[in-house]
């Protein structure tokens, strides 16, 4: 397989304890969905924490073995991804950017270099997408996923390396 280079200042790193406000932030950007519910400002707050508690509990419980990521851009953290690397694929579980960071590609850079990592580990690379999430879809599947079941209201989409393709018989 050729060498994959992420773009220019794109970086990934493992999460640590001196991330957790920026993933508090982030997670406050891609929910905006909680900002409208009704109620004191506080009370917004205490849902949006409590459901990122009880994300990251979730994760942590369905999936042990994951692997918390910091995505950078020149130094500075613009987003994240979750991915777990078990005996038979590497899952995706989770990759959100900040507002500001969406719509310059970094996305489908990031998730090019973990196809390039699950192709040199000779594993399918899975995730899951809500269906009616049709650009991200889009993106997956320019990417070279495929739908391989449907479990209302999320698609699991499957990327296969090269290596793997006539193997699975794709």
């Amino acid at each position: 397989m050729a060498q994959f280079t992420i773009p220019q200042g794109l970086h990934i790193r493992p999460s640590k304890p001196s991330d957790t406000p920026f993933i508090e932030k982030l997670h406050r950007e891609v929910r905006q969905d909680l900002q409208c519910i009704e109620g004191e400002q506080d009370f917004i707050e205490s849902i949006v924490d409590m459901q990122l508690k009880a994300q990251t509990q979730g994760y942590g419980a369905q999936y042990p073995n994951a692997m918390y990521f910091i995505i950078e851009k020149h130094g500075e953290p613009i987003g994240k991804a979750t991915l777990d690397f078990g005996h038979n694929e590497i899952r995706l579980i989770d990759i959100g950017f900040l507002i500001a960071a969406r719509g310059h590609g970094f996305g489908r850079a990031i998730i090019q270099s973990f196809q390039h990592c699950a192709a040199q580990s000779a594993a399918p690379l899975t995730l899951s997408v809500l269906s009616h999430n049709l650009a991200v879809k889009r993106l997956y599947l320019e990417l070279g996923f495929q739908v391989s079941e449907v479990q209302t209201p999320y698609e699991l989409m499957i990327w296969y390396p090269p290596s793997m393709k006539q193997i699975v018989g794709v």
